[in-house]
């Protein structure tokens, strides 16, 4: 085999296994941040709802004695936060 075409033949595979090299860690990457979006959303979606439940909904059943949350998802209806709300005023 002529020395150059040897020379090009090698060139040309260690150029195609740096390209698979590089395209593998492309898809690894992209796979890391979709797993990370999705991380990400959960926690942006999600976090609210916990902080509601371990904060908020003690104070709204603690200064509205009585009521219990009847909307959607066990959130208060506008009538029992402006009920909240007038009691609050009253107690100042």
């Amino acid at each position: 085999m002529d020395p150059e075409l040897k020379r090009i033949l090698d060139e040309t595979h260690a150029l195609a296994k740096e390209n698979h090299r590089m395209l593998r860690a492309i898809r690894r990457d992209q796979w890391l941040g979709l797993v990370g979006r999705i991380i990400i959303w959960i926690i942006i979606l999600a976090l609210p709802l916990y902080l509601y439940q371990q904060y908020l909904q003690p104070l709204v059943s603690k200064y509205v004695p009585g009521t219990t949350t009847s909307g959607i998802f066990g959130f208060p209806t506008s009538a029992e936060l402006q009920k909240l709300i007038n009691s609050y005023k009253v107690g100042q």
